[in-house]
């Protein structure tokens, strides 16, 4: 029997998750947390019993602890909550699917605390990665890659210990907005960008795969996992998502994980890892498929993709920045706040502004984070 938590219980990786603990039957979920929506806790506190439950929110946790009074199921809160499930003993993986650098503090408590991780919140390595990569080695936990196309890479390198990476092929559909110029997204709306053609996300995912932000943090990610350089990851755009990613070694072989884009793949790998596990699901059918398409990224008219990269140059807190600034842009943007345009006038801002700190603290961090939030509030008067 496995034994796992999941942060960001609610959302999309964290409901496909629980898919996963259906399917299969051999998993006790111990831990589970979100941030308000207490209807969905509820209703998985009843069907899976975990020891604790973390609602964000304070008031609402206090509602549900009422709601949930006739189970054993203990109601924490706040990132006090988190913290507590990281680290509660009788589970050995924690799937980190929260959205944001919100994520950092309990994954670094639970590899303190020896748990593997299952990552699917890239922000944690994006922004603390100096911090989380030694903290990793030292403790010798497992770091198992979520995103599809990070677990990609992670099975294409699965037997090839020792064998030089020459080259990380990072594949990338495009967006909704593939093939568009800067122009012609001036007057894109919030259904428009949330319209993605492959992939059934979250609304914060969705909007960075439109702005192709997403694929900008996922170099940034694969730079920390697999301990290359930053111009060692090459995005490529392969429109239907049938490869998730390649690695192409220095005898010039290419490696390639293909399948249909469902997330509850790499889920189920993470979880199981070194096992494959059956699942259902469609399979590709290649002779339909015909040909695959691929194209060179835009980095002029998706100017976020093109910043990831000079932030994940930079390093530092300018990464740390470069995400700050993203969330807060994000956000206003589904608020309906500010244009689509503006959420890489934002970035662009941000990193102008901010002062490099070589190696940022944790407390520094979070700090840049807040620093970020701050200025931009200012600059754009909120």
């Amino acid at each position: 029997m496995k034994r796992i938590a999941i942060l960001g219980s609610t959302g999309s990786i964290g409901t496909q998750t629980l898919d996963v603990v259906r399917a299969n039957g051999d998993i006790e979920v111990v831990g589970i947390a979100a941030g308000r929506n207490i209807d969905a806790l509820e209703s998985q506190i009843r069907e899976f019993s975990p020891k604790i439950c973390g609602v964000w929110d304070e008031e609402k946790a206090k509602e549900l602890a009422v709601r949930v009074a006739d189970t054993d199921t203990k109601i924490v809160s706040g990132m006090e909550g988190l913290l507590e499930i990281a680290v509660i003993e009788g589970y050995e993986i924690l799937v980190t699917a929260v959205v944001g650098m919100i994520g950092i503090r309990p994954t670094m408590a639970a590899i303190e605390a020896g748990k593997d991780i299952a990552l699917a919140n890239k922000e944690t390595l994006v922004t603390a990665g100096h911090l989380i990569i030694p903290l990793v080695k030292e403790k010798k936990v497992r770091l198992l890659p979520v995103d599809s196309e990070h677990s990609a890479i992670f099975q294409c390198l699965n037997g090839e210990h020792g064998n030089k990476i020459e080259k990380i092929l990072l594949t990338a559909s495009g967006g909704p907005f593939r093939g568009w110029a800067r122009e012609q997204m001036k007057n894109v709306q919030v259904e428009d960008a949330l319209k993605h053609p492959n992939w059934s996300m979250g609304a914060k995912l969705t909007i960075d795969s439109s702005t192709m932000v997403n694929k900008g943090l996922e170099v940034m990610e694969a730079k920390w996992l697999f301990d290359v350089g930053m111009d060692d990851v090459q995005v490529v755009v392969q429109p239907k998502s049938v490869i998730h990613s390649m690695v192409q070694f220095e005898d010039g072989a290419v490696m390639a994980q293909l399948g249909t884009p469902d997330m509850k793949l790499p889920i189920q790998y993470a979880l199981y890892y070194p096992e494959r596990r059956p699942m259902r699901g469609d399979r590709l059918d290649f002779w339909s498929m015909k040909e695959i398409i691929f194209d060179k990224p835009d980095y002029e008219n998706f100017r976020g993709l093109a910043l990831a990269r000079e932030a994940g140059k930079a390093g530092g807190s300018v990464p740390v920045v470069f995400n700050a600034a993203n969330e807060f842009a994000v956000a206003k943007f589904l608020g309906k706040k500010i244009s689509y345009l503006e959420i890489t006038d934002m970035l662009e801002a941000a990193m102008e502004h901010h002062k490099k700190i070589a190696h940022p603290s944790l407390d520094e961090v979070l700090e840049t984070e807040a620093e970020t939030y701050e200025f931009l509030k200012k600059q754009w008067n909120f």
